[in-house]
């Protein structure tokens, strides 16, 4: 819904009361040929539209001056009312008659969903148009070129229709009064047009989510009462042009997911007014400049996944009022500048995926509103996480191939955390039993490391616990206190374990699939373990199961055809194993399969028809196996 709907209403109704004239008859005509054009109205917007009435005083979402004429026509999809919000749709087309009135101010035709067809060029004889909502509908064809007459026009939403075709630089350049432009959700394509530097008055642009191509043109740097700005999801391509310093008064900015290259402009000090800025997944290079220190209101800065170099601007240290860093997957290098201690109100750093290396600040023990710290990938070589560590009161903490080695810290055992990742490093020893203390850890991934030991009992003390990840360790022992771990309705269900690549003993409990924390797992992964035993019939109970894999697992025995009740499979992965019998046909036939090997098994007898699109390699190594992918059978 447009914030401004409200205002409309009071205009709707005013101009409803200042009505002493009858609906001036082209008008109602015009309405009349819009109505009928509608296929569907199943809310019966225009249900009070009738012929036999006057279209000033009795028509729902129409009024008029008080010579008759139609000034307003508001039937959107969304409304409120009395606190109430109604959502509807209508089909149908726009009438091209709709052009005839000639008095119309207010055109609100937003949020119907299933209006299709062009906008009719008619429309440009809206003279007097200050307001056209034609957003969240099906509307196709171009931007008509007329509308370069609607000279009075302050507010147009097209967005998330399916138009396409160039903007016309004409068209954009007529709109001098222009307060708010949404063009988001289309196909437009080609250059946006060096013309929008002439629609001074602007405050809010959305283009995102179209094909726009080529530069952004420097003209935006005269567009001094811009407060919001959406280039998002684009083709841009270029650099961010130095005018970009122009704009004291813009509060937010989306650049991001273009093809932008070339240094971020040291003009970009002069963005006073920002307090959101995302110019991520570009191709961004160069080091960030200084002068970035200066966007002194900058709340939210997002820089994630571009190709900036470079060692980090001490100056950053200077934005006081930032929540949240997200510099990941960049080239960034050098120290993290102790500078970064200083921004206390700082909830969010994430520096994750660059180069940095060297000791990390103590000064950032001070950052206590941090909840998000994310350092993984980093060749910092911290050899041991800093003590002063365990001052923070993070709920994230991400550490992944940073250098770690040794035992886990046994401060952790008080910590609050809720996702700890410290995979990839050369942590040792044992998992101590007061990993059970941790109790608000929701995600856990101690992957890539030597630990060497069997699960501790009080692991099962995670009752929030739902990702699991412990993959390539020494792992040894029972899976049971894993797959028994206490639950706290309706969280602490396992959403996906992967204990692959370890040591871990067999069997697989029988219940496995009974068991609470196990209800609505979608991934289980335990291949490369000496399990032994077979495949539980109580996997199939598992209904949000979608991948299994237990490759290498020394699993006998027949595949139960109650694996085919977990209706939601994807990958069946069950290779390198001493399976015996046949395939179920209710499990090759299940209907989300994309991947199923079941080779170098002992399994015998037809290959049950099957639609999913299944290599001959994934039956190999079989002796007893034949039909369709392998060679036909002789003896079934």
């Amino acid at each position: 819904m447009h914030p401004q709907t409200f205002s409309l209403l009071f205009f709707l109704i005013f101009s409803t009361l200042a009505s002493s004239k009858a609906c001036h008859p082209v008008d109602k005509e015009a309405l009349l040929d819009f109505k009928h054009k509608i296929t569907d109205d199943p809310s019966k917007l225009l249900h009070s539209w009738r012929v036999s009435s006057d279209c000033c005083t009795s028509w729902e979402g129409v009024a008029c001056d008080a010579s008759g004429r139609v000034v307003n026509v508001s039937r959107p999809g969304l409304a409120s009312d009395n606190d109430f919000i109604e959502d509807t749709y209508m089909s149908g087309t726009l009438s091209p008659y709709l052009g005839n009135l000639s008095s119309l101010q207010v055109l609100d035709l937003s949020n119907l969903k299933d209006l299709k067809g062009p906008i009719p060029e008619e429309l440009g004889k809206l003279s007097k148009l200050t307001h056209l909502f034609l957003d969240t509908n099906k509307l196709t064809g171009s931007i008509p070129f007329t509308l370069r007459y609607l000279s009075q026009l302050e507010k147009m939403y097209l967005s998330d229709n399916f138009i396409s075709g160039i903007v016309p630089p004409s068209v954009m350049k007529s709109w001098t009064h222009v307060s708010e432009l949404g063009l988001s959700g289309n196909a437009l394509s080609g250059p946006i047009p060096p013309t929008i530097g002439k629609v001074v008055m602007i405050t809010k642009l959305d283009l995102h989510g179209n094909n726009f191509t080529g530069r952004i043109p420097t003209g935006f740097g005269n567009l001094k009462n811009l407060r919001y700005l959406d280039l998002s999801e684009n083709q841009i391509t270029g650099s961010i042009p130095q005018s970009i310093g122009g704009l004291a008064a813009l509060e937010l900015l989306y650049l991001n997911q273009n093809q932008l290259t070339g240094r971020i402009p040291s003009s970009i000090s002069g963005l006073s007014s920002m307090i959101f800025c995302r110019i991520s997944e570009n191709k961004l290079s160069g080091s960030l400049p200084p002068s970035i220190g200066q966007l002194s209101k900058i709340q939210r800065l997002i820089l994630e996944n571009n190709k900036l170099t470079g060692k980090l601007p001490a100056t950053i240290g200077h934005l006081t009022a930032l929540t949240d860093i997200f510099f990941s997957n960049n080239y960034f290098t050098g120290k993290i500048p102790s500078s970064f201690g200083n921004l206390l109100n700082l909830q969010t750093l994430d520096l994750s995926r660059n180069r940095l290396s060297g000791q990390l600040p103590p000064q950032l023990a001070k950052l206590k509103s941090l909840q998000t710290l994310y350092l993984s990938y980093n060749p910092l070589g911290l050899v041991r996480i800093p003590n002063w560590f365990q001052e923070l009161r993070v709920f994230q903490l991400m550490l992944a191939n940073t250098g770690i080695e040794g035992e886990l810290p046994h401060w952790l055992s008080s910590s609050s955390i809720s996702q700890l990742d410290l995979s990839g490093n050369a942590l040792t020893g044992k998992l101590p039993w007061w990993i059970g203390n941790i109790t608000s850890l929701s995600f856990l991934n101690l992957s890539n490391n030597g630990f060497h030991s069997s699960i501790p009992v009080e692991f099962k003390n995670l009752s929030l616990l739902m990702d699991l990840d412990l993959h390539s360790n020494k792992f040894s022992g029972h899976l049971n206190v894993i797959f028994s771990k206490e639950v706290q309705d309706p969280l602490g269900h396992f959403n996906s374990i992967d204990l692959s690549y370890n040591m871990f003993t067999g069997p697989i409990d029988d219940d496995i699939g009974e068991r609470p924390a196990m209800s609505s797992i979608s991934s289980l992964v335990l291949s490369h373990n000496t399990l032994g035993g077979s495949l539980p019939k109580s996997i199939g109970k598992m209904r949000e199961l979608q991948v299994l894999k237990l490759v290498n697992t020394g699993l006998s025995g027949m595949i139960p055809e109650e694996l085919g009740d977990a209706k939601e499979l994807s990958t069946i992965l069950l290779s390198r194993n001493k399976l015996t019998g046949a395939i179920p046909e209710i499990v090759l036939n299940l209907k989300e399969l994309k991947q199923f090997d079941v080779s170098s098994n002992r399994l015998r007898g037809r290959i049950p028809p099957h639609k999913a699109i299944i290599p001959a390699s994934a039956f190999k190594n079989n002796p007893g196996l034949c039909g369709t992918p392998l060679p036909p059978c002789k003896h079934f």
